[in-house]
């Protein structure tokens, strides 16, 4: 069974910054990719980055400019900065992680407030 464990949430001012990291208990080059996601009271859980094998990384058009996902392979982690946070990025932060197959994997989250 695959864990991931997310950490680096907390509360921050608007304008703030933070860095996520979720830590995997396999290799993270064994994953097709790895993403963040976020869910927010009353609203769905929405894809906020994404970062492939191959490297190349992927965002949702809210964030642009403001996060960076990358990885560490020796760590088996991928990281979440957080930049020019706003208050509608206060959500739960989720890491996900996509097998090959149709199989993917989920962490516990971690909660990110923005106070304005």
């Amino acid at each position: 069974q695959v864990q991931l464990v997310e950490s680096g949430g907390g509360l921050v001012q608007t304008g703030g910054s933070l860095r996520l990291s979720c830590a995997a208990s396999r290799s993270i080059l064994s994953f097709s990719a790895v993403a963040w996601y976020r869910q927010a009271p009353g609203i769905q859980r929405e894809l906020v980055a994404s970062i492939a094998r191959s490297g190349n990384s992927y965002y949702k058009d809210f964030v642009q400019g403001r996060f960076t996902i990358s990885r560490d392979n020796a760590k088996d982690t991928v990281y979440l900065q957080m930049n020019s946070l706003k208050f509608e990025d206060t959500a739960v932060y989720y890491c996900n992680a996509k097998d090959w197959g149709p199989n993917d994997h989920w962490g516990q989250g971690t909660q990110v407030t923005v106070s304005s």
